[in-house]
Parts: structure tokens; sequence; C-alpha cells
């Protein structure tokens, strides 16, 4: 990411009085609330430039003036080491911001001060953030945030941002910052003698070369240690290739000569140049964080040792996600039937309207009986699951449950040869395979990344949901009633979601072995303290950001599919539907597979949307050119007299869990890895799996004779 590039924030200043602002910190510090409270609904999303790293900008005006937010991916260096860490570096030095706030959590202050110092290396133009407090004073943590200040040399501000507290004072000091109006001598770390009489030889020929832009001591210490990206970034910047310049390449090579004379040799350097922070912001630490209470983090130790201890956390976990299938399933029952009962009553009208308008009757049922049918049965079958599922997946979120969960997995991941990150993009998946792709940006390394890619469709999607569970409930729960009905049904998807889960393993492990082969990456796993949800912003966000994003993403593609299933099943060939003559052409093959023609024609009309496969199958099964409004009785009824067995529900649950992605996952497979071939892998995968598991069921069940 360069300076001039046009996408960059600095470029979209929307006057020359607004002051870009970056925010900075470390994951789980609460960065993100405090640029969502300074910037409310007024922000948008998208992607660095030439880079997969999500970036949040948005504009706050206050007395201080306007402001230009940017919300730079949290990481807990600024060494470059990923592609988070490149975008964060580059953006504070060479990105045009007017000033840094660099958010930190109160309640691990020394951890969150290793950044703090990286970045007063790089510019002076900062102003320090001590977020959570009111978290900092439950755990009997004192912060004295004058003599903060007085130690790095830069204004510091506490803020409890959840609760808006301290923002005002942030924007008025980082105005101030902002506007070079703040006195204050930075204070930088020290390196030994001899790393600093090296850096003086560089600095001293870099300043007359750099005026602007970023520290001329950062740059030292950048072209000391040999960053070639750094190097070049700062050439970009500059107008000037320093690295061909020959009084620089002089001067960095007398530094090195002066460390080679103390026995430094790089990587005793970089040992030394990573260290220094961490052991300034211990001291600097000791004389600002004052506990009271030695054990202070008791509670949240005692919820670890159940959480994610050997013995417990795994049960706990299947135990967790049980509960969230089960207050979906019961939670959701209701709202659907009466969501339903609206929707396609509101046909009735659409119907008379079409009638009273003399339009033909092959445009009402293309826009009525296709495309209007389907939308009413994608949203009244999706709607009320994802508006609990979400909320529900949110609040485990906001509670610092799901980093437990890449905890407890990470073992198996390790086992597979894979990153333990991909246990977080895996619990996106439940919710959009789209979103879990997407999310596997945060993968540092490219093998794994593409892994984690390849593998993110083995989980079940808040889409296929719908026709597993209606399966699974027909077949498989048999006479239970009540709440019996709907803890079953729950156990029985359960099990389901765990097979995907362990199937991730599995292609993992031999992906790791065969075409993606490599050793598993380390990676930092923070475990953020556990916090009480706040339920209002919880229900706001999961609707907006999660809930009416899937299904607005569902209804734009179940659209189209509604009018082509409409066309395939009214235009015939001698006197037979399209529909049927592709289901029978289809019929001998799925047969092998324990399915019928009609079943997989389902799953591949299915393609834009999982949620319609079931309907678009009693759709054929009724010979009607309409998706069918049938309640379960009915439904099983329909399935039995077209030939379905236990065997053949079986089949289907496998071959729904297991088949290729849906149009918007292959679409956003294709965009993060650059790849037909290896979006051509990922549909591969699942549909090979799904088509094995359903050909041993079938052959299973033919040779014990089993109907």
């Amino acid at each position: 990411m360069g300076i001039r590039s046009p996408a960059s924030p600095a470029a979209q200043r929307q006057s020359g009085l607004e002051l870009v602002i970056a925010l900075a910190g470390n994951p789980n510090v609460g960065k993100s609330t405090v640029f969502n409270a300074l910037t409310g609904m007024n922000q948008h999303t998208g992607n660095w430039p030439g880079k997969t790293v999500a970036t949040a900008q948005g504009r706050c005006r206050s007395e201080q003036g306007d402001f230009l937010l940017v919300d730079l991916p949290g990481t807990y260096s600024l060494l470059a080491h990923s592609a988070e860490e490149e975008v964060a570096r580059d953006f504070i030095c060479f990105g045009g911001a007017d000033a840094t706030i660099v958010v930190c959590d109160a309640t691990c202050l020394e951890r969150s001060l290793n950044l703090v110092l990286q970045i007063i290396e790089m510019t002076d133009r900062v102003v320090v953030c001590v977020n959570l407090l009111d978290e900092a004073r439950k755990k009997h943590l004192r912060i004295d945030l004058s003599a903060l200040e007085q130690e790095l040399g830069v204004p510091v501000v506490g803020t409890s941002a959840r609760s808006r507290k301290g923002l005002n004072t942030l924007l008025e000091r980082t105005a101030q910052v902002a506007r070079r109006e703040y006195c204050g001598h930075v204070i930088r770390p020290h390196y030994t003698p001899a790393i600093e009489k090296a850096l003086a030889v560089i600095e001293a020929c870099l300043k007359p070369l750099s005026p602007e832009g970023p520290s001329v001591r950062w740059l030292a210490v950048r072209l000391l240690c040999g960053d070639q990206s750094a190097a070049a970034q700062a050439s970009a910047f500059l107008g000037y290739p320093l690295k061909q310049d020959p009084a620089v390449c002089d001067a960095v090579a007398r530094a090195q000569a002066i460390l080679s004379e103390d026995g430094i040799e790089r990587q005793k350097l970089l040992d030394q140049i990573a260290a220094c922070p961490v052991l300034w912001a211990e001291g600097v630490a000791a004389e600002a964080v004052f506990p009271a209470d030695s054990d202070s983090n008791a509670r949240d130790r005692r919820l670890d040792r159940i959480f994610t201890s050997r013995r417990t956390g795994i049960p706990v976990m299947l135990l967790l996600l049980f509960g969230v299938l089960w207050l979906t399933i019961a939670g959701a029952n209701v709202p659907s039937q009466w969501l339903a009962g609206r929707l396609f009553a509101v046909q009735d009208w659409l119907s008379a309207r079409f009638m009273a308008w003399g339009a033909p009757d092959w445009l009402h049922g293309a826009l009525v009986l296709g495309v209007y049918r389907v939308l009413a049965w994608v949203v009244s079958v999706m709607l009320p699951p994802m508006a609990i599922f979400f909320p529900l997946f949110t609040l485990l979120e906001d509670f610092g449950y799901l980093p437990r969960v890449a905890f407890n997995l990470d073992h198996c991941f390790k086992k597979a040869c894979t990153c333990g990150k991909q246990a977080l993009t895996m619990c996106m998946s439940f919710g959009c395979n789209a979103v879990g792709v997407t999310g596997c940006r945060i993968i540092d390394s490219p093998r794994e990344r593409l892994i984690a890619v390849l593998t993110s469709s083995l989980v079940p999607c808040n889409g296929r949901f719908p026709a597993m569970l209606t399966i699974l409930s027909l077949f498989f729960v048999g006479a239970a009633a009540g709440p019996g009905a709907t803890l079953l049904s729950a156990l029985l998807l359960t099990v389901v979601i765990v097979l995907g889960v362990g199937m991730t393993f599995l292609c993992s492990r031999l992906l790791s072995r065969t075409l993606l082969r490599g050793v598993p990456s380390g990676f930092t796993l923070e475990l953020p303290p556990y916090r009480m949800p706040q339920f209002g912003r919880v229900i706001v966000r999961s609707v907006f950001d999660r809930t009416l994003f899937v299904l607005g993403r569902a209804v734009s593609v179940a659209a189209p599919a509604g009018l082509v299933i409409w066309l395939l099943a009214n235009v015939t060939v001698n006197d037979v539907s399209l529909l049927a003559h592709i289901s029978g052409a289809l019929d001998p093959f799925a047969r092998v597979f324990g399915l019928d023609g009609i079943i997989l024609l389902a799953f591949i009309l299915g393609f834009p949307a999982n949620e319609i496969v079931i309907p678009i199958a009693a759709m054929a099964y009724l010979s009607t050119g309409t998706i069918a409004e049938l309640g379960n009785t009915e439904l099983h009824a329909l399935l039995l007299q077209n030939g379905w067995t236990p065997v053949t529900a079986l089949c289907t649950v496998l071959f729904s869990l297991f088949h290729w992605p849906c149009s918007t996952t292959c679409l956003t497979i294709h965009r993060e890895t650059g790849s037909l071939r290896w979006t051509l892998a990922a549909i591969a995968l699942p549909t090979v799996i799904g088509f094995s598991l359903c050909f041993l069921v079938a052959s299973a069940a033919r040779l014990l004779g089993i109907s």
C-alpha cells in the first residue's frame, strides 16, 4: 500500500480541514468499539489496495473539528511479519495520517505498551487511549494516567468506550496533536551503546533526505536490520531509491561494521531490537499500574478451568453448540409458520392485482408463482432461525468464548498440520460459508490460508440447516412430540455438524500431506477477559451486520433462481416439463448414490441458494410449476409416496452436508484465491466426499437388504 494510491484514506479527505486519524491497537482491546462509538453509522468497509486485509473508515464531527478515522488491523507488533502488520506500519508511516491513536487494554497495559513504543519510534504524533478502565477497576487495578503520560511523553487519555466515557477528551487531545498544538517531548526506547552508535551513523546520513514522513530513527533501525519492505516503501514515499544511494549504502555498511566489532550479528541484532520495547514497556508499566489485588483474574481462571481444560473444554463446547441449535430450532418454529402464512397470503393479493390488470398467465406465473413464491419461502425459512442463531453466536463472541474455541481446537488443527486460527474461520462458516472464506484472511501463512479456504464448505452454513433439519425431523425423530422432538432434532443436527468438523480435520491433514505440504505455523492466541455482553448492541450488530446481510444475499440469488425453476417446470416438450426430462435423465446416476433424479436436480438448481432445495423437490414431486407450501405431515407423506426411505433420507442429509458450495461462496473463493484451479478444487472436494459417503451408505444398505 503506497501513499499515492487513490484508495488511500489520505486521498479521500472531504476537505482540507478534515484530520486523518489512524486507529491502531492489539486485538481485543476495544479498538473497534472506540471506532464505532466515534463514527456511529457513518462508516464503510473495503480492502486495502493490493491486500486481502479489510479496512474500515468512518467520519466523526465534533467541536474539535472533522475527523476521518481509519481503523487499522489489530496487531501485536509492526515488524511486518504478516499482511496486517505491513498494512498498519505502512499507513502510520506513509499513509498521510495527521495523528495515530493507539488503543490499549487497561487490564493488561504492559502488553499493549509494546505496540505503543514501536509506534512512538515511527512518529511523535501519537495519542495513547487507555481503554477498558471500567474493567480495570473491577479487577482492582489503578492506572496513573499522568505518570504514564510523563513516562511516554505523549498525551494519554483514559476511556471506557462501551459507555462512551472519555471519548470527547480523546478527540480533544487528538486534535491538539494533529494540529501540532501539543507541547511534549516524546521519550523513545534506547538500545545498547553499540546499536545506538551504529544508528547514529545512519541517522546522520538520512536526516537531509527525509524532512517529512517517517521518523529518521525508525528508518535507520529498519535499514540496519535489512528490512527490504520498509526500505522499498520509504523509497516510494520519498521518491528516492535509498538502497541505491552510495552514501546510504556506505552508512549502513559502516554501522554494520560497528556492530560486528561488538560481536552483534544480524540475528542477535534482530533479537535485541525486538526485545527492547518489551523490556521498556515493563518498566513503564511498573511506574503507572498499581494492582490492589494480586488475584484479580481469579474469576477468569475459574471459568477457563471449565471452558478450556482438557477434560471439560470439548464437552462444554459441544454442549454450547447443542444449546444454540436447540434454542434456534425451538424459537424459530412458530415465527417461521407465522411469517410463511403472512407472506403466502400476500400471493393471493398479488394474483388478484394481476388479474385486475389483465396480465397474461405466463407473466403472473413467472413473477408471482415463480419469483415471489421462492422469495417468500426463503425469507420465511431463513429469517427466524438467523434472527436467533446470529444473536446467540454474537453473545458468545462478546462474552469472550470464541477464542476459547480456537484454543480447544488448536491441538486438533496442529495434528492436521494447519493453523489454529482456522477454528475461528470455521465458526464464521456456520453462519455463512462465504463469510468464513473471507475470514481466512486472518491466517498469515498462504499455505494454511488456502487449506482453510478449500475446507470452509465442509461445515454447514445457515442456508443448509433447513433442509437437514426438515429431513432429520421427518424421518429420524419419529413419534417424539413437543420439547422432546426439538431436543432430538437439535441432537441429531449437532451430530451432523460434528461430522462436518471431523471431515474438516481429515481433509486438512490430507491436503497438508499431499498438495499443500508444510509444517503448521505458530501464532499468538490471546484469551480476552470474560465480559458481560451488551445485549442491545449485540442484537443491533447481529441483525444489521449478519442476519440482514446473509438474508439479502440469499434473496438476491433466489429471485432469478425462482424464475429459472418456474420456466423449467412449465416449459414442456412432448407434454413433459423440462424439469421432468432433466430429473429423468439424472435418475439412473442418482440411484447409485441412494438419491433420485429429483433430489439431485434440486441440489443443482439450489446452487444459488441452498435454502430452496426441499421446496424444489416438493414442487417436482407434485408436478406443479410453483414452489409448494406444505406442512410437515403433508411433506412426509409426499416423500414416502415418491419412494423415500430412511436410507434415502440419510443420503440426502449427507449430500446436503457435503456438496458443492453455493454461488456466492464460489465467487468469494475465486476472489480470495485469484485462481480458477483452486476454486474448482474447492467445489470438487466436498462434492467428491458427498458422493463417496452416499455411495457407501447406499451400497451397505443394498448388501444388508435395507430398503
